[in-house]
């Protein structure tokens, strides 16, 4: 909460303070009418490159402001992003990001979205919300996270080795397949920087750049 608090960004969701009870704390949030990004995918099946591109790009600005304050969100997935009355995506739930500028060493996050280092048990740094943002391209563009498997043990050997493949159906440019695999690198320290994914060829042709996609 204190790190949500501190946060003031267009598209992170404002924590605008909390109060308790003996039994439970109230938090005081902005209100995103638009609900989670969730449930638009599930109804959807899958976004359009130019929905999809706008929230990657809008996700990129505000993990780039995150990092600059030290702070790694940890936990970046569909249902942890918000939707405001005019489509703008809305960056929520802070329990598992961290405020730290040295390495980390928890384990946290969600099974499909967990970086290799992470599965590895190795330390990582801001580079885990970077990959991230690769799944989420994906997913956003084929309906489904990239290492989704039957079992834990076999989600996690995909992740370990990369195991990307893209479907057939439905029909994605080569320039975004570009962005994930520039993203999904076991290697963190080679993954694309958020500048460089801000300045990439899919992104400006086809990102909004006021971040509203409900027009799209």
């Amino acid at each position: 909460m204190e790190i949500q608090t501190s946060l003031s960004h267009p598209n992170i969701l404002r924590l605008y303070g909390w109060f308790h009870d003996e039994q439970r704390v109230f938090m005081i949030l902005e209100y995103a009418h638009g609900g989670e990004l969730f449930k638009e995918l599930r109804k959807c099946g899958y976004l359009s490159e130019k929905k999809a591109a706008t929230y990657v790009a809008s996700l990129a600005n505000a993990l780039a402001y995150c990092h600059e304050k030290d702070v790694i969100h940890r936990d970046i997935k569909p249902e942890n992003l918000l939707l405001d009355h005019e489509g703008r995506l809305k960056i929520a739930d802070f329990g598992w990001s961290v405020q730290s500028r040295s390495k980390r060493h928890t384990m946290c996050g969600t099974l499909d979205y967990l970086a290799p280092e992470m599965v590895e048990n190795k330390a990582h740094d801001y580079a885990v919300d970077n990959w991230t943002l690769g799944i989420l391209c994906y997913e956003f563009l084929y309906g489904a996270p990239p290492f989704e498997a039957e079992s834990q043990r076999d989600t996690f050997r995909r992740i370990v080795n990369v195991d990307l493949t893209f479907p057939s159906t439905p029909a994605v440019s080569a320039e975004a397949k570009n962005l994930i695999t520039g993203l999904l690198v076991k290697d963190s320290s080679k993954r694309l920087s958020l500048q460089k994914i801000l300045e990439h060829p899919w992104i400006i042709r086809n990102a909004n750049p006021m971040g509203n996609c409900d027009k799209l």
